[in-house]
């Protein structure tokens, strides 16, 4: 929640909601996609969980 906070919400004003709407929705895709996070080992979420998935069905 703190990093959609400081990435988008705290930094950019919406005349609408659908405007939020779509903005959240690109930043959830960027976020998921291209955000290396640490505890993923630097990983974005998607390459980790496409990890996960695999090693689970190899076992």
């Amino acid at each position: 929640m703190r990093t959609l906070k400081e990435q988008l919400l705290w930094v950019r004003t919406f005349a609408a909601v659908e405007e939020l709407r779509l903005a959240l929705l690109e930043w959830a895709h960027r976020y998921n996609e291209h955000g290396l996070l640490e505890r993923h080992h630097f990983l974005s979420p998607s390459q980790a969980r496409r990890e996960l998935m695999q090693s689970r069905q190899a076992a």
